[in-house]
């Protein structure tokens, strides 16, 4: 089976006019803080990480046609689904028909203030030494990846020179599929817009893009 990211748009046309919202515009119904709310709580609960989470939004078949917070809503569905946390009947009948399966932790009210100030760090400490340092010409693969990765497809095959280099952070690629968290080293790559987009990008343009350290290969000047 092929792996559709729907979320992975760069250099794609899309259909229809892109509207701008007005600055500081979060919620357009009564029900979308409830959603966020409910996908908050149940991501404290260590059910799944961030990555397995984005993973699940992005691929669902009907992506394109949902706005932001229906995604949220059907992707929390299936992840609390795939655990047996909730069940489809159950969301039919709009009430709990199965015993509830406990719970690593639980998020409580008082706590949300304070666990959403500190995030989720994904800096880590690892042994091995960077292969790659800044003013680096580098190259990204080309292969096709048949899973959740965050090298959008726009960019892969591309000459870019290293920027920056952030440390070893949690691999998202692989902590999406439950591979556990397998840090590697992550540096911004700027790439020419020409680069990138051919003639048609507009003059000067540079694109910078966050690249764990497997995405990269050393290219010649």
């Amino acid at each position: 089976m092929t792996y559709t990211s729907h979320a992975d748009l760069g250099g794609q046309d899309v259909p229809g006019r892109i509207v701008q919202e007005p600055e500081g515009e979060v919620f357009h119904s009564a029900w979308e803080p409830r959603v966020l709310a409910l996908t908050l709580a149940m991501g404290g609960t260590g059910s799944w990480n961030i990555d397995q989470s984005r993973s699940v939004r992005e691929t669902l078949p009907a992506y394109a046609r949902m706005s932001y917070y229906e995604i949220w809503l059907a992707a929390l569905e299936r992840l609390m689904a795939d655990r047996l946390q909730v069940l489809p009947d159950e969301i039919e009948a709009g009430r709990m028909l199965y015993p509830p399966r406990e719970t690593k932790r639980v998020l409580r009210a008082a706590e949300v203030a304070a666990a959403l100030a500190k995030g989720s760090p994904t800096l880590r400490q690892i042994d091995s030494q960077p292969r790659f340092r800044a003013g680096d010409r580098v190259r990204t693969q080309v292969r096709h990846v048949e899973h959740h990765t965050r090298l959008p497809a726009y960019a892969r095959g591309k000459t870019g020179i290293v920027e920056h280099l952030h440390g070893a952070h949690v691999f998202a690629d692989a902590n999406a599929q439950g591979l556990g968290e397998q840090p590697q080293w992550l540096y911004t790559v700027v790439f020419d817009g020409r680069e990138l987009w051919g003639a048609n990008s507009a003059p000067g343009l540079r694109v910078s893009i966050d690249a764990w350290e497997c995405y990269l290969e050393h290219s010649a000047p």
